[in-house]
């Protein structure tokens, strides 16, 4: 159950992207029906998540916005699953514009009219498949504290000609106790922030809180290093931050806490097309590259500038400082520089201080994958913070929740906001002589275990059925599996009401939803699936070959 609403954030609102899961291939080839937001980790769907993460922030004002043609499938389960109607209310909103499709790129989805009426104020944004097990009022706070301004907290315009509110955003280490092969991973720089006067409380994320002022994916970095064999790092970079920091095996966790101007921002460049890679990346780089924030239109929208008429007069009325800022980067990640007469213009409007718009920062918590313990050279894993966009990761992280101690094990001061209230949720339905390890494996309502079987660090989900003498080693079972007589099965994930034949042997496999796998059946890294569904993989393949843009709308995937 998720814990009760520890700070009150008057006025913030979240957006959850619910995007239908191109990277799950064997479990949504059919996202009307079944939408990446609904599958399960943990035994819960995934977007209960996010949900959870927000109304322990204190945020009550939430919004789920998805494709319309997976409106009614998560209308349904908002109204029907028991996790999700036993959130606290007010019950998100849904949100569906008719213009959102599958490959609709993140910032394209905030520039959509009815997201652009919507978001009145500062906002949370997350991805469908985030877990954070994370305080959501420490990073409130610590961005409260680090980077929000008086004048956009009160919404008071009077106030706008004075510092605007900055952005945080999260990421997280990849190569932890259990990586995970092939994981996307960011290029990111980061500089410290200025020492403060002021000693950090005990378990505050001050001290993880960065300055971000260069952030792109590492496939674009490699992408990069394979056309020039070498990075090239900006003078006025090192001149604005001498000791930069760079990090390549961290990720983007895709939330950020941003004020209403970005939404101004995403609007008036119309070539921005995701969150993480364009807005973020553009941004950071607006804090130290002279000459980008007038390009992006930054100096307008901060309200910053006070010489708008004299530029306006020189620049000539067929200018465009927003469509210049738009125009897409060139290959080695850096803006197009422009004429000599754009050129000739900066160097004119350079002259005058007050020209340059002061850029919010864009800040970075990068989180610890561990945290000290009492003993000063202990470590113990730091709180799970991970997004859930591939099978690989479904399982582990799956599994990694089933280790959380349940409230039964422990006080509900001391549990996890993810931990379960027992492991096994119907022990009615364990018959004797039977093996599951409760320490690592959670088993839902409703489910039959016969005699003989042997469970360990698995996940059952309710209304399975696990017939005598099966198997089962780290494997995830959906709602309904039905896993036969004498089955041995490892590291598997078996979609909705799928059944295993008797006597099969599997290892590494996935198996698609109401499929069958007929009896006898030994298989290792496989994915059964029906012609459909196999069909809809190979016609994603061929996107991808062409170019095609994979952003299914909750995440850079």
């Amino acid at each position: 159950m998720p814990h009760a609403v520890t700070i009150a954030t008057p006025g913030l609102q979240a957006l959850i992207l619910c995007g239908p899961g191109s990277s799950f291939p064997t479990f949504t080839a059919n996202p009307d029906e079944n939408p990446k937001a609904l599958l399960p980790i943990a035994n819960r769907p995934m977007v209960w998540y996010p949900l959870e993460f927000c109304y322990r922030a204190g945020i009550t004002n939430i919004t789920l916005i998805c494709p319309p043609s997976a409106a009614e499938a998560i209308a349904t389960a908002l109204k029907t699953n028991p996790f999700l109607t036993s959130l606290p209310y007010p019950r998100p909103d849904l949100l569906s514009p008719k213009d959102l499709d599958q490959n609709t790129g993140t910032a394209e989805i905030l520039r959509l009219p009815e997201v652009q009426s919507l978001v009145t104020s500062d906002f949370l944004l997350l991805p469908c498949d985030l877990v954070c097990e994370l305080g959501a009022d420490k990073l409130l706070q610590a961005w409260m504290v680090k980077s929000a301004s008086l004048a956009d907290v009160l919404s008071d315009s009077r106030l706008h000609r004075g510092p605007r509110s900055g952005g945080l955003g999260v990421w997280y280490q990849t190569k932890t106790a259990t990586p995970v092969k092939g994981e996307e991973t960011d290029f990111i720089g980061t500089v410290a922030l200025p020492p403060s006067t002021i000693l950090a409380q005990k378990g505050s994320l001050f001290p993880h809180i960065h300055n971000l002022v260069y952030s792109m994916p590492t496939d674009s970095l490699k992408d990069l290093l394979d056309e020039k064999t070498d990075f090239k790092v900006r003078r006025m970079l090192i001149n604005s931050h001498p000791r930069v920091r760079m990090l390549t095996t961290h990720r983007d966790a895709h939330l950020y806490i941003f004020p209403h101007w970005v939404m101004d921002f995403i609007r008036d460049n119309e070539r921005l097309e995701t969150i993480g890679e364009d807005v973020v990346g553009w941004w950071a780089k607006a804090g130290w590259q002279k000459g980008l924030p007038a390009k992006l239109g930054l100096d307008k929208i901060l309200g910053h500038d006070e010489n708008d008429d004299d530029r306006e007069e020189k620049s000539g009325p067929g200018s465009s400082p927003s469509k210049s800022a738009a125009s897409s980067p060139s290959k080695n990640g850096e803006p197009q520089t422009g004429t000599a007469k754009d050129k000739t213009g900066d160097a004119r409007r350079g002259e005058s201080a007050s020209a340059e718009p002061v850029v919010p920062p864009m800040l970075a918590y990068i989180h610890p994958s561990q945290k000290t313990t009492t003993s000063a050279a202990a470590t113990a894993p730091g709180p799970i913070l991970r997004r859930v966009d591939t099978s690989q990761l479904l399982l582990q992280v799956s599994l990694q929740l089933a280790k959380l101690p349940s409230l039964e094990e422990t006080s509900a001061d001391a549990a996890s906001p993810f931990a379960h209230a027992r492991k096994v949720a119907y022990p009615e339905g364990v018959q004797p002589r039977t093996t599951i390890t409760k320490q690592d494996t959670l088993v839902a309502d409703n489910v039959t275990v016969q005699e003989k079987t042997s469970i360990k660090e698995s996940v059952i989900g309710a209304n399975c059925q696990i017939n005598e003498g099966a198997k089962l080693i780290q494997c995830l079972l959906m709602d309904g599996v039905v896993v036969g007589k004498n089955c041995k099965l490892t590291k598997c994930i078996l979609g909705k009401r799928s059944e295993i034949g008797e006597g099969c042997v599997l290892t590494d496999c996935e198996v698609q939803e109401n499929m069958l796998v007929e009896r006898k059946t030994e298989a290792k890294d496989e994915k059964f699936m029906s012609s459909s569904g196999l069909e809809a993989t190979e016609d994603e393949f061929a996107d991808e070959a062409s170019g095609g843009d994979d952003d299914d709308g909750d995440a850079e995937d």
